[in-house]
């Protein structure tokens, strides 16, 4: 009699995950920037050092259409599957779900079984997202035990407001919108959960009217963007608490929880204080029988020649960090900071969440510093942005545009797109791999990595 067995790429626990097989390959999408319309992409980049093609793109798909803005994306199926009361445990970790966040478009495409060939397999339109959820703007895809969970920025008129939905894990068929009683929220951004406390987090940007075109500046220095963190109950799909930043603080994005299920605790990215531009890494925890929340890392701006800053930060004089993604290692150790505008990777030590130290720092490109990569020529545009760590934590890959519209106020000069990759050493400490250099084609911008078999955003994890 055959006997079953799980995805081979699906683990227990963070642990087992971290000795797991070194990464070979990474898919990367692409925004098509090119005057006359094109289609974005979705590329295969070889990632190991064995190889050859080391650094290179090694495969590529087009989208069917034009003007996706291509943004996060994620897997189908994860570690999360093997938790007990999972009611999907064949799945395969096998399809990529790749949203286009102007289009509103969702792309499954199936990376076997040739995984430097994937396939698009289907296309769920914007009006089919609208008529089942009410929501447009899919914006981070994570694989649940249930099924796939979206976060989506807003509704179809460009307003709010914006929340979460859930598509099957077989046949990719939009069930529905997943809140029951959303309570106050009305921003929305990332989400993820603890597992271990039926618990989930969401965050807040903006609305598509307050994001496609760019930032609005009086919307940011009048406290509008997101500011605030949402606790859900995640099994009734309820709201039950609000956790406030400050208006001070705008936009609360990127959210990585430990990934121990039975630690009750995660870190959020705050881009900008519009007092002094700095940004800020915030922890939530769980206090008694409520969650709270506190800032533990401030990052402040740094002063520059206005002649040599955009438009939008003249009157300042000075740089701010803009704290646009944050990646948590697998063993809850590291953290890493990518501070866009000032062209800075930083490594925060978090064995202790509550008091974190700096351990490593990295600088590459920046409005000002266009600080060059170690063994290349030549000045490089944008920054850290998009961040991966592999699953063993030795390994951190970065690319370096935002969002279409907001790379064009901060760097007016243009983009020339990269994508990287640093070694982190046991004890901390990174440093840039001058063998590891992806200069992307120009008529693309590379942004979201995931790496082939999981990283360190893509599972999460139902026992210690």
């Amino acid at each position: 009699m055959a006997t079953w067995r799980p995805d081979p790429t699906f683990y227990p626990s963070a642990r087992m995950a971290m000795a797991a097989p070194k990464e070979t390959l990474a898919y990367v999408a692409l925004l098509n920037v090119e005057t006359t319309p094109k289609p974005d992409a979705l590329a295969v980049v070889d990632v190991d050092p064995a190889s050859g093609a080391f650094g290179s793109i090694v495969g590529q798909v087009e989208m069917p259409n034009v003007g996706d803005e291509l943004h996060h994306f994620g897997w189908n199926a994860c570690s999360s599957a093997l938790c007990p009361y999972a009611p999907h445990p064949f799945v395969e970790r096998r399809y990529l779900i790749v949203p286009g966040l102007r289009s509103s478009r969702i792309h499954i495409i199936d990376t076997k079984p040739d995984p430097r060939k994937p396939q698009i397999i289907k296309v769920i339109e914007p009006e089919e997202l609208a008529r089942r959820t009410g929501y447009s703007r899919p914006h981070t895809i994570h694989c649940g035990p249930e099924g796939i969970y979206i976060s989506a920025l807003g509704a179809p008129n460009g307003e709010g407001p914006g929340g979460v939905f859930i598509m099957d894990h077989d046949n990719f068929e939009v069930l529905g919108r997943w809140e029951v009683d959303r309570g106050p929220q009305y921003l929305a951004y990332d989400f993820w959960w603890h597992l271990g406390y039926d618990t989930m987090i969401t965050s807040e940007w903006g609305t598509p009217n307050m994001i496609e075109n760019g930032v609005i500046p009086e919307q940011l220095l009048g406290g509008k963007y997101g500011h605030q963190l949402h606790v859900w109950d995640l099994k009734g799909r309820r709201h039950k608490q609000t956790l406030e930043l400050g208006a001070e603080h705008q936009m609360a994005l990127e959210l990585r929880p430990a990934h121990d299920p039975s630690k009750a605790y995660g870190f959020c990215g705050s881009v900008v204080s519009i007092k002094d531009l700095s940004a800020s890494i915030w922890l939530w925890y769980r206090e008694g029988d409520a969650w709270a929340i506190r800032k533990i890392i401030e990052i402040p701006a740094e002063p520059a020649d206005p002649e040599k800053l955009p438009p939008l930060l003249k009157g300042f004089g000075a740089v701010p960090p803009l704290v646009t993604d944050i990646d948590l290692s697998l063993d809850d150790r590291f953290l890493y900071v990518a501070c866009w505008a000032t062209g800075e990777m930083k490594q925060y030590d978090v064995s202790d969440p509550f008091n974190p130290k700096q351990v490593g720092s990295v600088r590459l490109g920046g409005i000002v510093g266009k600080t060059p990569y170690p063994g290349h020529d030549g000045p490089l545009d944008g920054g850290p942005q998009m961040v991966e760590v592999s699953r063993d934590g030795r390994r951190v890959y970065f690319t370096n545009s935002l969002y279409r519209a907001w790379d064009e106020q901060f760097y007016p000069a243009g983009i020339r797109s990269w994508m990287v990759k640093l070694d982190a050493g046991e004890n901390g400490g990174i440093t840039a791999d001058p063998k590891f250099f992806l200069d992307v084609d120009p008529k693309f911008r590379a942004h979201q990595i995931r790496l082939e078999g999981g990283d360190a955003s893509s599972d999460s994890y139902c026992y210690a």
